[in-house]
C-alpha cells in the first residue's frame, strides 16, 4: 500500500492548484468589490480571510510536502526510509554491531527528485561542501556519507549538525516536488532547532521511529517538545521490532522504573499505568496524549476518534510488517489539510454572500423609503406651516391683550428703571443748566429703547409659549428625518453644506421668538410724534422727573391694537419667506437622493448581476471540493426524473445518509453556472425544515465530457415521488388538503427566511412514504432584495406582474393558488381556457390576460374563494400565507366533520337494511 503513496501525493497537488486558483480569484473579487467604494473597510474585513488564515492557506497550496522522519535510532529510521521507498537505500544494522550503533551519530539526510542520481553534502544554505560523493548506480548509501564517528569522551561538533546529505534521485516517491527528510541521529542539539530545520519551508508529514519496546529518556524528551511545538500535528508512530505480549522480565520492569520523573507525571495526570500484558510504547505515547486508541495491527481498519471530519489522531503501527497502514494516514491528513484550506475559504465566500444579501436588502429599503420620508417631510412641514399662520390670523386679539396686560402689570417697574437709567455716550454734569436740542433727542431715544426693550422681552417670553409646544411636535420630527437624510452626503462637502443650510433655515423659520430690533423699530414708528411733542422751546432739565415723564407718556401713547397686528403681520411674512426658502431646498435634496438612488440601483444591479454570482460560484466550487475530499465521489443509480436542466439519479448512500437523489447539472453557459451557484448557496443555508426538501452536499465531477463539460451533482434526500404523479395515481381529499396545507408551511418558510421560490408546481412538490409533502428545486428561488425582475417560472403558475419584472412574493401566493385548483379538482388535466392554446407564447399571452381555470363541481365555496383571492390580479388583494393556513385548516375541520356525518348516516342506512333483511328472510321461513 506504501507504493500508492505518489498517487495520493499527485491527488493533494492538483487539489493545492485549483485551490491557489480559487485563492487568487477571491482576492481578485475581492479587490473589484473594494474599489466600488460601497463597502466601507470595516465590511471587508469580516469578510476576507484573516491575517493566520491566509497564511496558512498560503503554506499548504505553495509549500511542497515533505515526509519528515523522526527519531534518535538510526537503524529504525533507515528501515523506515527502504520501506518507504521499497529499496535498502540507507545500510541497516548487522549482528554483534549493537554497541557500535550507540556510538554513531548521522547527519540529517534530505531525499529530492532529480533526473539523476546525485550526493551531495550542503549547509543550510544550500552551499555546497562536496559535490558527486558517489558516481556509480546508487543501491545503498554509503556508511561513510551518513555517519560521524564521535567517541565515548568526545563530544560533537557544533557544525556537523549543520551538514545536510543531500540525495537527488528519480522515483516515484518524490515527483510533485515531494522531499523526504531523515532528522540526525543521537544528536546532542535541541529537539525543536532539529524540527525546525527539517520542516522549514515543507507541509511535513511526521513519521517517528522507535526500535525498542520502551521510550528512551531522550526520545520521551523529543516527543513532549513535539508536542509543546506542534501540539495538533498527527505523527506517525512506528516500533520497528514485535511488541512484547508476554509478562515483563525483571530488566524490563527495572528499565521503565528508570525513566525520567516528567513521564511518571504525564502517567499520573493521564491515570494510565503499564500493563503486564500489552504495548508498554502505546501506553507511554497514551500517557503523552499522542494516542486515544488501541494499537493498530495489520488489516486493522483505523478507527477515527476526531471530533471534526477534517481532524486527524495520531496512530502507532508495531512491526514494520505493517507500516503500508501509513498510506491510510498519509491519505487521511492530506485530506484534512485540504478540507481545511477549503472550508476556510468557503467561509468566506459565504461571508461575503451574506454580506452581499444583507447590503442588497438595505438598498432595497432605501430606494423604497427615501422617496416616502422626502414625501413625509413635506406634508409635515406643510401642517406646521399651516398650524403656524392659523395662529398668526387668529390669536391677533390675544396679542392685543397680552400686551396690554404687560404693560399695566410692568409699568411701574418701567417708570422706575427709566428714572435710574445712566445715559450712555453722554456726559451730563450738574453745571450744565440746559442741554441742547440734540442731546434732549439722544435721551429721549434712550430712554425709549429702555423700555422697549424691557416691554419686548416680556411679550416674546409669553407669546412664544403658545408656539413652542407645537414647534416640539412638529420640528423635532422633521429634523430627525432630515438628519436621517443628510448621512447619505456626510462625505460629501457640498452636499453636507447643503443640507446643513437646509436645516439651519429650518430652524430659523421655526423659531418664533421676534427680535428686539424689529420690534423696536415697529414701536418708534408709533412715537415719532410722541418724541417731537416732547421738546418745548426752553430744553428741560433732564432729571429724574424728566426721565419718569418720557417713559410715562410714551406707555401712555402705544396703541395695542396696532402692535398686535404688526407682530402678527411680521410673523405671517417670516413663515411665507422661510417656507419658501425650505420649498426650494428640499427640492434641491431631493434632487441630490434621486441621483443618489440611481446610483444605489446600479451598485444594487452589480452586486446581484456579478459580484454575487462570482463568489457563489467560488463557494460552490470550494464546498464542493471539500465534500469531494472528506466523503468521496457519490455513486450514481438509476434515472428517477429528467427536468429542464438536469436529471435525477438514486444512489444508496452517501456521507451516512440514505437513500439520496442526485441531479446532476451540466451548465452550459456561464449564466447558468452562476444560476446554479446561487441555488446551491441559497438551498444549502436554509435551516432544516420538515418541508423542504434538504441539499445534503455537492460534488463537481471534472472528467465528465472529457473534461470540457463539467457536471455538478447536487446531493440531496430522495422521496417517493412527486406531487403530479400521485394526484395521476389519486389520492383521496383529506390527503389532496393537508398537501396543501405542507405546501403552504414550507413557502411561509422559506418567506420567513427572506426567499422567494418563483417556481412553485406541482412537479417540484414530492411526497414521502405518508404522502406529507415537500417543497424542491429551489433553482428560482431568490432573497427579495437580490431578484433582478427575471421572467422566470412555469407559465400557467406565473402571476401576471412577473411579465413585468417588478414584483414580490405574492407570486407563490398566485402559484399557489394554481396548484390548489389541482388539488380540488383531483387530476392533472389543463384547465379548459388553458387547453386551447397551441403554443407556450398563446399560453403566455392567455396567462397575461388574465386567464383563469374554471371552477368545477367538486369545489366547494370556500375553496373556490380562497383560490380566486390568491390568483387576484393585484397583488395587494392576495391574502397573507398565515391568513391562508388558517382557512386551509378551517376547511380540513370542515371536511372531516362533514366526512363523520356521512359516515355516521351510511353505517346507518346499512343497519335498517340488514334488519329489513333479516325480517324479509323470517317471513319467507315461514
Amino acid at each position: 500500500m506504501a507504493a500508492n503513496l505518489p498517487h495520493e501525493f499527485n491527488k493533494f497537488n492538483k487539489h493545492c492548484k485549483y485551490l491557489k486558483y480559487l485563492l487568487k480569484e477571491t482576492r481578485k473579487s475581492l479587490e473589484e468589490i473594494e474599489k466600488t467604494g460601497y463597502f466601507d473597510n470595516n465590511q471587508l474585513l469580516r469578510v476576507k480571510l484573516s491575517t493566520d488564515d491566509e497564511e496558512f492557506v498560503w503554506k499548504i497550496t505553495e509549500q511542497p510536502l515533505g515526509v519528515v522522519i523522526l527519531g534518535q535510532n538510526c537503524w529504525a529510521k533507515a528501515s523506515v526510509v527502504n520501506e518507504l521507498f521499497g529499496q535498502p537505500l540507507l545500510p541497516m544494522l548487522f549482528p554483534g554491531q549493537d554497541n557500535e550503533e550507540k556510538l554513531l551519530s548521522w547527519r540529517m539526510v534530505r531525499f529530492s527528485y532529480g533526473s539523476q542520481t546525485q550526493i551531495t553534502l550542503a549547509l543550510a544554505n544550500s552551499y555546497e561542501l562536496v559535490d558527486h560523493l558517489v558516481d556509480q548506480p546508487l543501491n545503498t548509501v554509503p556508511r561513510a556519507n551518513l555517519e560521524v564517528q564521535v567517541s565515548k569522551h568526545q563530544n560533537e561538533d557544533p557544525d556537523l549538525s549543520a551538514v545536510v546529505l543531500q540525495i537527488h534521485l528519480r522515483h516515484a516517491l518524490l515527483r510533485d516536488d515531494v522531499q523526504v527528510v531523515v532528522s540526525p541521529s543521537n544528536h546532542n542539539n535541541q529537539f525543536s532547532h532539529v524540527y525546525q530545520k527539517c520542516c522549514e519551508g515543507l507541509t511535513p508529514i511526521i513519521i517517528y521511529c522507535f526500535k525498542e519496546d520502551t521510550i528512551t529518556e531522550q526520545e520521551l524528551d523529543d516527543l513532549i517538545a513535539l508536542r509543546k511545538i506542534a501540539p495538533k500535528q498527527p505523527v506517525f508512530f512506528v516500533c520497528s521490532q514485535p511488541l512484547p505480549t508476554c509478562e515483563l522480565t525483571e530488566s524490563e520492569q527495572h528499565a521503565r522504573s528508570a525513566l525520567s520523573s516528567t513521564r511518571s507525571q504525564f502517567y499520573q495526570e493521564s491515570e494510565l499505568t503499564p500493563s503486564k500484558k500489552g504495548c508498554s510504547v502505546f501506553q507511554q505515547l497514551c500517557g503523552l496524549g499522542y494516542l486515544y486508541s488501541v494499537p493498530i495491527q495489520s488489516k486493522r481498519k483505523r478507527q477515527k476518534w476526531c471530533s471534526e471530519p477534517y481532524e486527524v489522531e495520531s496512530e502507532l503501527v508495531v512491526n514494520v510488517e505493517n507500516f503500508p497502514s501509513i498510506l491510510l494516514f498519509t491519505r487521511h491528513m492530506l485530506q484534512s489539510l485540504l478540507a481545511k484550506v477549503s472550508t476556510l475559504l468557503n467561509e468566506s465566500h459565504n461571508r461575503c454572500l451574506r454580506m452581499f444579501i444583507l447590503t442588497a436588502f438595505d438598498m432595497t429599503r432605501d430606494m423604497m423609503m427615501t422617496p416616502k420620508r422626502l414625501e413625509y417631510i413635506r406634508q409635515r412641514e406643510a401642517e406646521l406651516y399651516t398650524s403656524l399662520l392659523t395662529i398668526a390670523n387668529k390669536k391677533q386679539e390675544e396679542i392685543r391683550q397680552l400686551i396690554v396686560s404687560t404693560v399695566i402689570g410692568m409699568r411701574d417697574e418701567l417708570l422706575e428703571e427709566a428714572a435710574i437709567h445712566q445715559f450712555q455716550g453722554l456726559c451730563l454734569s450738574e453745571k450744565r443748566e440746559s442741554l441742547s436740542l440734540r442731546e434732549i433727542q439722544i435721551c429721549t431715544v434712550e430712554i425709549q429703547n429702555l423700555v422697549l426693550n424691557k416691554l419686548n422681552s416680556s411679550v416674546a417670553a409669553k407669546l412664544i409659549g403658545s408656539v413652542d409646544c407645537l414647534r416640539d411636535s412638529f420640528v423635532g420630527t422633521l429634523e430627525r428625518c432630515l438628519s436621517s437624510l443628510e448621512k447619505a452626503f456626510c462625505e460629501d462637502g457640498e452636499s453636507a453644506q447643503t443640507s446643513s443650510a437646509l436645516k439651519q433655515t429650518l430652524n430659523a423659520a421655526y423659531q418664533v421668538r421676534p427680535k428686539q430690533n424689529s420690534l423696536i423699530t415697529v414701536l418708534s414708528c408709533h412715537f415719532f410724534q410722541l418724541v417731537q411733542t416732547l421738546f418745548w422751546k426752553t430744553p428741560p432739565a433732564v432729571d429724574v422727573d424728566w426721565k419718569r415723564k418720557v417713559a410715562a407718556d410714551m406707555l401712555d401713547s402705544l396703541s395695542d391694537t396696532r402692535l398686535a397686528r404688526s407682530i402678527c403681520a411680521q410673523f405671517r411674512d417670516r413663515l411665507k419667506a422661510s417656507h419658501e426658502q425650505f420649498l426650494v431646498s428640499l427640492q434641491h435634496l431631493e434632487s441630490l437622493h434621486s441621483g443618489r438612488l440611481q446610483h444605489t440601483e446600479e451598485q444594487r444591479l452589480k452586486v446581484k448581476k456579478m459580484h454575487a454570482p462570482k463568489l457563489a460560484r467560488y463557494a460552490l466550487e470550494s464546498t464542493s471540493l471539500r465534500d469531494l475530499i472528506l466523503y468521496g465521489m457519490p455513486q450514481i443509480g438509476r434515472e428517477i426524473g429528467r427536468g429542464q436542466y438536469g436529471v435525477v439519479y438514486a444512489s444508496e448512500s452517501w456521507h451516512g445518509f440514505a437513500p439520496c437523489a442526485l441531479k446532476s447539472v451540466v451548465p452550459p453557459d456561464e449564466k447558468h453556472w452562476n444560476d446554479l451557484a446561487m441555488e446551491f448557496f441559497y438551498t444549502r443555508n436554509i435551516p432544516e425544515h420538515d418541508r423542504i426538501v434538504q441539499i445534503r452536499g455537492s460534488v463537481i465531477d471534472y472528467s465528465y465530457g472529457g473534461g470540457n463539460t463539467p457536471a455538478v451533482l447536487l446531493i440531496m434526500e430522495r422521496l417517493q415521488r412527486d406531487l403530479y404523479s400521485a394526484i395521476r395515481s389519486g389520492l383521496d381529499i383529506t390527503t389532496r388538503l393537508q398537501i396543501a396545507l405542507d405546501v403552504v408551511q414550507g413557502i411561509r418558510f422559506l418567506h420567513s427566511q427572506g426567499l422567494v421560490h418563483r417556481d412553485i408546481k406541482l412537479k417540484n412538490v414530492l411526497l414521502d412514504k405518508k404522502n406529507r409533502a415537500k417543497i424542491t428545486d429551489l433553482g428560482f428561488c431568490k432573497p427579495e432584495a437580490m431578484m433582478s425582475g427575471s421572467i422566470v417560472g412555469t407559465p400557467i403558475h406565473m402571476a401576471p406582474e412577473l411579465f413585468t419584472g417588478h414584483y414580490d412574493n405574492s407570486v407563490d401566493v398566485y402559484a399557489f393558488g394554481i396548484l390548489f385548483w389541482y388539488l380540488r379538482a383531483g387530476h392533472v388535466k389543463l384547465p379548459y381556457i388553458f387547453e386551447q392554446c397551441q403554443t407556450k407564447d398563446q399560453l403566455w399571452k392567455c396567462v397575461r390576460k388574465g386567464a383563469r381555470p374554471e371552477r368545477l363541481p367538486q369545489f366547494d365555496n370556500e375553496s373556490w374563494q380562497l383560490i380566486e383571492e390568491c390568483w387576484s390580479s393585484d397583488p395587494i388583494k392576495r391574502p397573507l400565507l398565515g391568513n391562508v393556513e388558517s382557512r386551509l385548516m378551517a376547511i380540513m375541520d370542515c371536511h372531516r366533520s362533514t366526512s363523520t356525518a356521512n359516515g355516521h348516516q351510511d353505517s346507518h342506512r346499512r343497519s335498517l337494511s340488514y334488519r329489513r333483511r333479516h325480517v324479509a328472510r323470517n317471513y319467507y321461513a315461514r
